[in-house]
């Protein structure tokens, strides 16, 4: 009876002496290197990767202790994504309210998948919280001025909400973008599948495009990027209409007729070999990933169902088929 007592004893005092260090490491205040500052956590994060983040950054010192204390009151899974700015003196309590409150100031601007570079831009010259100064500045400007080796800045930049501090430049929300996509892009492009038709990353990020274009069902994006792997790999052309559309520029009015087909551009996959020489807008990772991994089938044509979806095909007479079935509106098939 006495060494149960004794463990009891034991275990109270070790959990006061654990919640009398955690009281203290609460409410010490942060010595920061600089008087103040930012980081930022992007939407999705886990505790975990934020705690491992701020370690990085040196804003705390102790990332046991600071977990340890979000656990205890509960609050781990609530962290919010935003940029914070934090003061030197901060303690880890009130770093904990503020990152799972949300409550910082700022601002966000939304870049949408499938979206091209002029639409961000126009995006971005529409925000009142952002400080313009790229407005009068070429597409080439800009891109060497983010640090970009491309000449061409279709597809570069990652679709995503990106949050920040009011009056941040737009030249700085561009170099994020840009910095995200070349992430995700070399992450993806590390665990891709083999034996796949693209030499270097960015002409994935050419195909993501184009898969990004053709379908808003994220559970046919690895079937169109099968068809289109199935072309590349016998030498048959895409001839995708998004191509053709992007190639257009402002000649497009909505609609593509067989003229636009046969008139030939740099984007006319109906009229030139392999992949296009850009991507024609974002991709989101959704479809870099199929991209990367794409369905393995038979198919080399599919044909919109009029709801939104595709009927594939292995050859050209069940296509056919298909598109007598299926065709609404004067839509082309692929």
């Amino acid at each position: 009876m006495r060494s149960i007592i004794k463990i009891i004893s034991l275990s109270l005092f070790c959990a006061g002496l654990v919640l009398a260090w955690l009281i203290y490491f609460a409410n010490s205040g942060i010595q920061l290197k600089n008087e103040t500052e930012s980081f930022d956590i992007e939407a999705g994060s886990r505790f975990r990767g934020v705690t491992h983040q701020l370690v990085q950054q040196n804003i705390i010192h102790d990332a046991v202790s600071f977990e340890v204390l979000a656990r205890g009151l509960g609050v781990a899974s609530d962290v919010k994504a935003g940029i914070y700015e934090v003061k030197s003196g901060i303690t880890p309590l009130e770093l904990l309210d503020m990152i799972t409150s949300g409550s910082t100031t700022q601002a966000s601007i939304t870049f949408i998948e499938g979206w091209t570079f002029a639409q961000m831009r126009e995006e971005l010259n529409a925000s009142e919280k952002v400080k313009h100064m790229t407005m009068s500045e070429t597409d080439q400007q800009i891109l060497k001025e983010i640090g970009a080796t491309e000449t061409m800045p279709e597809g570069l930049f990652f679709p995503d909400t990106y949050f920040f501090s009011p009056n941040t430049s737009d030249r700085d929300i561009l170099k994020r973008a840009y910095l995200t996509m070349e992430k995700k892009l070399k992450t993806s492009w590390a665990a891709k599948d083999n034996n796949l038709p693209y030499h270097t990353p960015y002409e994935a990020l050419i195909m993501a495009s184009i898969i990004e274009k053709e379908t808003g069902r994220a559970t046919e994006r690895s079937q169109i990027a099968g068809v289109f792997i199935n072309r590349l790999k016998i030498g048959m052309r895409l001839q995708t209409d998004p191509t053709v559309i992007y190639g257009m520029g402002e000649h497009f009015d909505g609609n593509i007729r067989k003229k636009d087909l046969i008139n030939d551009t740099a984007y006319n996959t109906y009229t030139r070999d392999g992949l296009p020489p850009t991507p024609i807008a974002m991709p989101g990772l959704g479809a870099i990933t199929a991209a990367l991994h794409p369905a393995q089938t038979k198919a080399l044509y599919f044909v919109g169902k009029g709801d939104g979806t595709h009927q594939f095909s292995a050859n050209l007479t069940e296509h056919n088929n298909a598109v007598i079935k299926y065709q609404l509106g004067g839509n082309h098939a692929r």
